[in-house]
């Protein structure tokens, strides 16, 4: 039978934006907050960038805004970027007051570092390389025993519970393998991204797009979701996920070397190694292609070890020792720049259905992410969902059960498939990966099909994963020019008629168009 947990509001998802989301609404009712994994099991534990803000004396939100949309190719939406970019002092002072110790110089004032494609120094880091796992440690000391915040792990969400047009709910198999439907007021989705639907990922196990397929049943518009941003420098290892070498290691003077020895980067765009993260990742790719191996070359940077405690440990875990020796890296799928329709409040199409972080498309990003705005976006966007679901009326008609059978929910399990998902990654990486074409994208759309027809009707982590590598690959088709993350080697040019997002589910059949600046939530 059905476990029933009556909440005021469900969150799926744990990182940055899902915890913050759910400390700020224990303080005005009840919360279940649900992790894929454990709770310090996501991606932003894994973030090794810090978090962007305009606070230097030669800095202004007004260029953190233009390196931003310079960044997004056209596609950004400029109202949100404003918007966010206009909170990063307050997203700072939140965490610094939820017990974040931002790393200072010996006068105390703020270390600003500088990554790819940014016009100023001014990303803010807590503990090195480990600025993601700071914050994530301190958030979760937050969570306590017999809060108002009730947590489950290892738990899958398997599908949005709607009734009369409105999300009521989830559905969801917890980790004694019981199906569960959590009654809520507000359902919010902070599922993260999809890059271990890719074969190379510096993503968590978690990341399989669960997020976007559960909004796209439920009705909703998803758009851009043919951007996916590949890291340019992964740790090239036995692993994975992979490990993050960070942008901030070239942001501190470490260059892109090939096997011949030659700096490289200078032949792909005028700004060489600080190139935006799309273009590294591409001309890395190209020396692939041709054969040369690719290193990062660290040994020039002053006290690797401290100001990067969390690589220096891994390399030397492998043998490799960055003051000596050559880093090989590689490109991985790193980051979803597309998702569920939303504005700056997580808003989405769906009544009483909001999204945040990395699932949504808010409109900051455009078809690529400037580097360590991820985290920002996670804690702006959390802050604006509370006080939007806190306006919501109270809705006090029962919400009736599920008209499918809790037995269905459970024998689909908590985890996808490992043999599917495995060729699933291939397949995605060789055919819809950071060079793309049309020959490629419609055997990938095909083979999508055809495993999807093989599944029940019933939802699950395998039609979840299917289903959010068919919107990729879809709207990679649909999109004949190259703009962003997103390179097409049959349409390499950027083209006008195209600065326009792509959009998918809600009353739409196949992929559909809506110009940048009509694009909203409503």
């Amino acid at each position: 039978m059905w476990n029933v947990v009556d909440t005021d509001y469900a969150i799926a998802g744990s990182g940055i934006a899902g915890l913050t989301l759910a400390l700020l609404l224990s303080r005005h009712g009840r919360v279940t907050l649900i992790a894929k994994g454990a709770l310090q099991n996501s991606n932003s534990s894994l973030a090794q960038g810090g978090i962007a803000a305009a606070v230097a004396k030669d800095d202004s939100p007004a260029l953190h805004e233009q390196d931003t949309v310079e960044t997004g190719t056209g596609l950004c939406i400029p109202d949100t970027v404003r918007k966010i970019v206009d909170q990063a002092f307050d997203a700072i002072r939140f965490l610094k007051e939820a017990g974040v110790n931002w790393d200072c110089d010996t006068e105390g004032k703020l270390q600003l570092g500088r990554e790819g494609a940014h016009s100023r120094n001014r990303i803010i880091h807590a503990g090195g390389d480990a600025t993601g796992q700071s914050i994530m440690e301190t958030l979760s000391r937050h969570l306590l025993p017999g809060g108002p915040i009730k947590l489950f792990e290892n738990t899958c969400v398997a599908d949005i519970h709607m009734e009369d047009g409105e999300c009521r709910g989830l559905l969801a198999v917890d980790n004694s393998g019981k199906a569960v439907l959590i009654r809520s007021q507000a359902v919010i989705l902070a599922t993260g991204g999809l890059g271990q639907l890719y074969k190379y990922t510096t993503n968590a196990e978690g990341s399989t797009g669960d997020g976007y397929a559960l909004a796209y049943r439920a009705g909703a518009i998803l758009r851009d979701m043919e951007f996916v941003q590949f890291h340019p420098t992964a740790l090239k290892a036995n692993s994975s996920p992979l490990p993050l070498v960070s942008e901030a290691v070239r942001g501190e003077g470490g260059v892109l070397v090939n096997s011949n020895g030659e700096r490289f980067m200078k032949r792909y765009h005028p700004w060489g190694d600080l190139a935006a993260r799309d273009i590294v990742a591409r001309a890395i790719y190209s020396e692939l292609l041709a054969g040369r191996k690719v290193y990062l070359d660290a040994r020039r940077i002053p006290k690797f070890p401290k100001r990067f405690p969390t690589i220096h440990a891994f390399l030397r875990r492998i043998g490799i020792d960055p003051d000596v020796d050559l880093i090989p890296v590689v490109p991985a799928a790193h980051y979803t720049m597309g998702g569920i329709q939303t504005d700056e409040r997580g808003t989405t199409t769906v009544p009483r259905l909001f999204a945040i972080g990395e699932a949504a498309s808010s409109g900051l990003h455009g078809a690529n992410r400037l580097a360590s705005n991820s985290l920002l976006e996670g804690v702006v966007m959390a802050q604006g969902a509370a006080d939007a679901v806190l306006s919501l009326p109270v809705r006090s008609t029962p919400v009736k059960h599920p008209s499918f059978s809790y037995i269905d929910i459970v024998k689909n399990g908590t985890t996808p498939n490992p043999n599917l998902l495995r060729q699933v990654r291939e397949l995605m990486w060789s055919h819809a990966g950071i060079v793309r074409e049309e020959s490629l994208l419609q055997e990938a759309m095909e083979q999508l099909h055809a495993w999807l027809s093989a599944l029940s009707d019933l939802p699950g982590p395998d039609r979840n994963l299917l289903t959010s590598a068919l919107l990729v690959v879809q709207a990679a088709l649909w999109r004949r020019e190259s703009r962003g993350a997103h390179f097409r080697k049959d349409y390499p040019e950027t083209l006008t008629q195209y600065q326009i997002h792509s959009i998918q589910g809600g009353s739409h059949e196949s992929v559909a168009r809506t110009p940048v600046s009509a694009a909203s939530a409503d």
